[in-house]
C-alpha cells in the first residue's frame, strides 16, 4: 500500500555544516591511491570498530579541482556498482569527505550521479516511509521516514554549482547518503521516527512514496 505521512513534531534541525577543507590530507591521498587504482575501494563495514568511527565522524568539504577527487569518485562509483547499491557517500570508502555517488531514477537511463559538498538547504512537511539497506551495515533493513522532497545545492567536478528540486525514491537516496557525511547511520533514524507522531494524509495528487522495486542497499 502506498502510504503518505505528515511529520506533527518538528524534524531535528539540520546538523551544523563542516567547515571547508581545500585538499585531501596525507592519510586521505595514501588510502585513495592505495591499492590497485583501477579497482574499487574497500566498502566500511559497522562490524569494525576502526570502520565504525569514520562512519560516525562528521565529513569535511573538499575543493572540486583536488587532482585527486577525480580518482576517488571514480573508485567509489566502482564501488557501488560492483555491491549492487543506489548511493555511496566517502565514509564509505573510509575517507570522511563531502562527496557521494547517487543513482538518479527520475532521469531516463537512471545514470549514476556524483554530487561534491552536496547540502540540503529545503525539505518538504510531506513524509514518505519505506525500507533502507546500507552496504556498509550487513544484513539489516527496516522502514525508515523521510522527507518526499528535498532542495539540494552541490558542486560538479568541473566547479560549477547547482540547486535543484529532488523528489520521491531519489530524494530518500540523497537523505540517506548525506546522511553518512553527518555520521548518521539509517539505524539512528529509525530510533528517532519511533518517537514521533505521524498521520496519513489524504491529499490527493501524490505519487508513490516508496517504490518496493527500488528495494536496494543505499
Amino acid at each position: 500500500m502506498w502510504r503518505v505521512l505528515f511529520l506533527i513534531i518538528s524534524l531535528p534541525a539540520l546538523a551544523q555544516f563542516p567547515k571547508l577543507s581545500h585538499g585531501f590530507n596525507e592519510q586521505e591521498k595514501a588510502l585513495i591511491l592505495s591499492g590497485d587504482t583501477t579497482k574499487m575501494m574497500r566498502i566500511t563495514q559497522t562490524t569494525d570498530p576502526d570502520d565504525l568511527q569514520i562512519l560516525s565522524a562528521i565529513s569535511q568539504d573538499i575543493s572540486p579541482d583536488d587532482p585527486l577527487l577525480p580518482l576517488l569518485a571514480k573508485r567509489m562509483h566502482l564501488a557501488v556498482k560492483q555491491a549492487g547499491g543506489v548511493g555511496i557517500a566517502a565514509p564509505q570508502v573510509g575517507v570522511n569527505r563531502n562527496a557521494i555517488w547517487v543513482q538518479r531514477f527520475d532521469k531516463p537511463g537512471q545514470p549514476f550521479e556524483f554530487y561534491i559538498n552536496p547540502k540540503i538547504t529545503w525539505k518538504s512537511e510531506l513524509l514518505q516511509l519505506g525500507a533502507e539497506g546500507c552496504l556498509s551495515i550487513p544484513d539489516t533493513r527496516d522502514n525508515v521516514v523521510r522527507s518526499y522532497a528535498i532542495q539540494l545545492s552541490y558542486s560538479q567536478l568541473n566547479g560549477a554549482h547547482h540547486t535543484e528540486v529532488i523528489e520521491g525514491f531519489t530524494a530518500v537516496i540523497f537523505q540517506h547518503e548525506i546522511d553518512h557525511l553527518y555520521g548518521i547511520l539509517f539505524p539512528q533514524r529509525v530510533d528517532e521516527q519511533n518517537t514521533q507522531e505521524f498521520k496519513k494524509s489524504e491529499e490527493k495528487g501524490k505519487v508513490l512514496l516508496y517504490n518496493k522495486q527500488n528495494n536496494k542497499r543505499l
